[in-house]
């Protein structure tokens, strides 16, 4: 409700019929009510009410006198919100951060007192570190709604009790730590916990603890770790989601890392945990059923469409995706839903009904508990307090009430049995399924698997029989976990449906198998398919189209997360957006605190295998034209090497300056922005910088650089490099100076390196070195040379090209033949070197296409012959293109299953006949010869 009139008397006397332990507090002590008058208008704030404590240090002495100061303040805290809420001054929030705030200083102050005496000289002295010898401090983990800081009114407080290590105290009596800190324990709930003539402070719960009641009150970070690892219940892992330290001591923040380090790995794995379905689904049934039996239907936490289910939501997606997105490991279960919405997890009309849900009923559970300061959450059977539920929420009946309630209850269970919707097995399951009973002899059922197979479309169902049959008698299927085997066997009656549809179905089931066989082992993967059998078609699709695809998903299984959108197609990256969203998974405040590199290298990798996947996906759709995909897959280079160099440079110990004058060159494909989906970077390394220790220093940081790009982490590598187009090749310098790179290009390099040189950019780092770099090669390329020669030497190096590169086969080699992308590549690169001092202009850094169109149009070669190679390149770059993609060899050079390596595309050249001859004609034009 919300009167129109919020003067202090009128707001308290519009309330108070809604709470019966307002009037009793107010008749007993009417003291009260002249504080609350003088208040009422403000929010009580944390130091409001460390203010109240502090002025009553002096008068505490004993735990009696601590009970009745702890207690004053909840009863003041407690009217002052009440009110407010009430009278619609104070929202959902302030209640919550106000009730948060209350539990956390009363603690603090509590356990100062309680520690305080306890470790006088003459009592137990202070706890000390077996092997630190630090001086040790009870850690009180707030759980549960405390630890979400969203604890409702008359809540209780779940509490945990850790200490860092084992030791004893070094007093006149000396105890164990584990013995002192249990009693310390015990002494802080008896002063928030106990009945006394002024109440109590919070109900204390510390059931959460490991083992539960029966175990010991306080146990240690060593303890904590070895439970979690040996022992941890599914359970465990969604209500440590919101434990945090509250304690307020120096060294609270160093504990919170070291807690941080045992705590995360358990909660939130490091792949995307799509088990967590099944486990939440377990623990919602047995809930579901401790409603029936204790026939709490009318409970709004616990019951149908209650708050714990909105819980469940949020916590389903946080296990699943903490581990990777550390955005999504925070408390608050509204923040939670907000961040869902921002990552369009979740449909923007199922946020937005969640959210209003969430806020009607934890507005509704503090109207139930203002009542009578109970912890409950069942709604009243009596009808004058079913009247002043529905006054207070702002209705004027009970039934006007209810109705509102139940819209909100049946929306927010919609919601979660659609997330939640146990996954179906294929209904040809039970028929298929013979596939997998090898040692079954039935007759009729392998005509009847084989009759079904047929009637999916497979041509071959004997053959496809036979394959499925030596799947499952597969060394690798019978040494997985018998889990891990019950999901494959429902899996492969899905996963055949998939494929029944996708010709060749034989080449499309074959790949298939082979991704499944990658994944196997990982349950959490085999889970995503089983709860999202889209994604599993989705994956079908692309096999069907690409065995490389499906390769790149077997190596980065967490891609699969990308399919998991149905119907969304991927817009054109905005570099610029995505560099944004990278940078702020990088410097989240939520990143682990340790191995904090390891962490964001595995940040850049799946950041830039999802860019990659999402270009294949749009690509294999063909509404991606190859040179528009190389210009992206470039960008995406260009935005990883400049997140690395700004880490690397900030990972150095010894650095002179806020920022490198340091510029990463690209060469090849990278400066030509030409890249291919598993295109290596080639890249040389400059500085501008005349500081004493500049090469040592830059010199570190390029190491840095290429280990931050190749090193192998459980995500895999960024890029592999080569460096070797550096002055002197890899016997050289890795980094140099500008001067020496400058130098070096004028009196030493061979024709080849400056042929190198007009495909090479400055990609990222310092400006200025980049405008002195492109200066240097313009210089360079601008060089006036003696054509005939510069011809021979480039005649020289195309007949070694040849010589490394034999063709023994009668088809086209589409790159290493004569009349292919090198032959066209030497051209541009001859009339560059040859004509660039004349015309500046062909060094500008805008591709072999776009050079031939402007040799063309400045009569270097016929404006035709220009356009005829034009189209001939970007017919060679395509074929190339769809060959690595469709062949059954890696692209990265990865051994073919008959150990051999796929390096060329070779096709039948006939219907490329007038291509190679419009390229071999240019050739002979500007070289003379054939």
């Amino acid at each position: 409700m919300d009167t129109t009139d919020h003067s202090p008397d009128a707001a308290l006397a519009a309330a108070l019929p809604f709470s019966r332990y307002a009037q009793r507090l107010l008749d007993s002590e009417p003291a009260q009510k002249n504080v609350l008058l003088k208040t009422l208008q403000f929010p009580l704030q944390k130091v409001e009410m460390q203010t109240f404590l502090a002025s009553y240090v002096k008068h505490i002495t004993d735990e009696k006198t601590l009970h009745s100061v702890l207690r004053n303040l909840r009863k003041q805290t407690l009217l002052r919100l009440f009110i407010r809420d009430i009278n619609g001054q104070a929202d959902l929030y302030e209640v919550m951060r106000c009730m948060t705030e209350l539990a956390e200083v009363t603690i603090n102050f509590a356990l100062q007192y309680h520690e305080n005496w306890m470790t006088q000289p003459d009592r137990f002295g202070l706890p000390r570190g077996e092997h630190s010898h630090n001086i040790q401090h009870l850690l009180v983990v707030a759980m549960g709604k405390l630890g979400g800081g969203e604890l409702n009114v008359s809540s209780d407080v779940d509490l945990i009790f850790i200490y860092p290590e084992e030791g004893e105290t070094d007093g006149a009596k000396p105890i164990s730590n584990h013995e002192f800190f249990a009693r310390l324990g015990r002494k802080l709930i008896a002063s928030l916990n106990d009945f006394t003539v002024d109440g109590y402070v919070f109900r204390v719960d510390m059931r959460l603890r490991p083992h539960g009641e029966n175990s010991p009150l306080a146990i240690s970070f060593p303890m904590l770790e070895e439970y979690f690892i040996k022992q941890g219940r599914e359970w465990e892992r969604h209500a440590w989601i919101k434990g945090r330290i509250i304690a307020s001591h120096a060294d609270a923040e160093t504990q919170s890392i070291l807690m941080e380090k045992i705590v995360r790995p358990f909660v939130f794995r490091k792949y995307l945990d799509f088990n967590a379905y099944a486990s939440m689904r377990s623990l919602h049934a047995q809930l579901r059923k401790e409603v029936e039996r204790r026939e709490m239907h009318d409970n709004i936490k616990l019951g149908p469409g209650g708050i714990r289910e909105i819980e469940f939501i949020t916590q389903v997606f946080q296990l699943i995706r903490g581990g990777r997105d550390v955005d999504l490991c925070i408390r608050p279960t509204l923040s939670v839903l907000q961040r869902l919405r921002n990552k369009q997890q979740l449909p923007e009309h199922a946020i937005t009904e969640l959210i209003d849900a969430y806020h009607f009923l934890r507005k509704l559970e503090h109207r139930l508990q203002y009542l009578d300061d109970q912890q409950t959450q069942t709604l009243p059977l009596n009808p004058d307090d079913q009247q002043l539920i529905a006054s207070s929420m702002g209705f004027r009946s009970y039934a006007d009430f209810m109705h509102q309630l139940n819209i909100h209850r049946r929306d927010v269970t919609r919601h979660f049995e659609l997330i939640f919707a146990a996954p179906k097995k294929s209904h040809t399951h039970d028929t298929l399924a013979y596939l997998w009973q090898t040692k079954a002899q039935d007759t009729s059922k392998t005509e009847a698997a084989a009759s079904q197979l047929s009637t999916m479309g497979f041509t071959e169902p004997e053959k496809v029989s036979e394959r499925l049959r030596l799947f499952y008698q597969s060394t690798f299927y019978h040494q997985l976990p018998e889990f891990n085997r019950q999901q494959i066997n429902t899996l492969v009656p899905l996963l055949i449906e998939a494929v029944a549809k996708l010709p060749p179905v034989e080449t499309t089931l074959e790949r298939m198998l082979q991704l499944l066989e990658k994944i196997s082992a990982q349950t959490s993967y085999l889970a995503l398919l089983l709860e999202h059998p889209h994604t599993l078609q989705r994956a079908a699709e692309l096999a069907s189209i690409s065995q490389w695809a499906s390769d790149y998903l077997g190596r980065h299984p967490i891609l699969m997360d990308e399919l998991l959108r149905r119907d969304v197609p991927h817009p054109e990256p905005d570099w610029a957006a995505l560099n944004h969203d990278l940078m702020y998974q990088l410097n989240h405040v939520n990143n682990p605190k340790n191995d904090v590199i390891e962490w964001q290298m595995d940040v850049l990798r799946h950041f830039q295998h999802a860019q990659v996947f999402r270009l294949l996906v749009t690509d294999l759709e063909g509404s991606l034209l190859l040179e528009t995909l190389s210009d992206h897959l470039t960008a995406l280079a260009d935005l990883i090497l400049d997140n690395v160099l700004k880490l690397a440079w900030a990972g150095l110990k010894k650095r002179h300056r806020e920022t490198p004058a340091f510029a990463i060159i690209g060469y090849g494909k990278l400066g030509g922005k030409e890249l291919g989906y598993a295109s290596d970077l080639d890249m040389i390394f400059l500085y501008q910088d005349d500081h004493p220790d500049a090469a040592e220093i830059y010199t570190k940081l390029g190491q840095s650089i290429n280990a931050w790009l190749t090193r192998h982490t459980s995500a895999g590598l960024l890029y592999e490099t080569d460096l070797r187009l550096r002055p002197n090749g890899a016997t050289g310098l890795l980094v140099n100076s500008m001067e020496a790179f400058a130098q070096y290009q004028h009196e030493q390099a061979w024709v080849w390196e400056h042929q190198a040189l007009t495909r090479a950019r400055f990609v990222v780092g310092d400006p200025h070195a980049g405008k002195v770099f492109e200066n240097t090669r313009k210089e360079i390329l601008c060089n006036t040379r003696d054509v005939i020669q510069l011809k021979q030497e480039i005649l020289k190096m195309r007949e070694k090209m040849l010589d490394v590169h034999p063709n023994p086969t009668a088809l086209f080699d589409i790159k290493h033949d004569r009349g292919g992308i090198i032959d066209v590549e030497f051209i541009v690169q001859y009339l560059v070197l040859g004509y660039a001092c004349q015309y500046p202009q062909l060094t500008g850094n805008i591709g072999n296409i776009a050079l031939l169109k402007l040799a063309g149009e400045l009569g270097l070669i016929s404006t035709n012959t220009a356009e005829q190679v034009r189209s001939a390149y970007r017919e060679f770059r395509r074929i190339q293109h769809r060959l690595r993609l469709n062949d059954d060899a890696d692209m990265t050079g990865n051994a073919l299953n008959d150990g051999q390596t796929q390096k060329f595309a070779r096709v039948d050249g006939s219907h490329l006949k007038n291509d190679r001859t419009a390229v071999l004609a240019l050739w002979e034009g500007v070289f003379g010869q054939k």
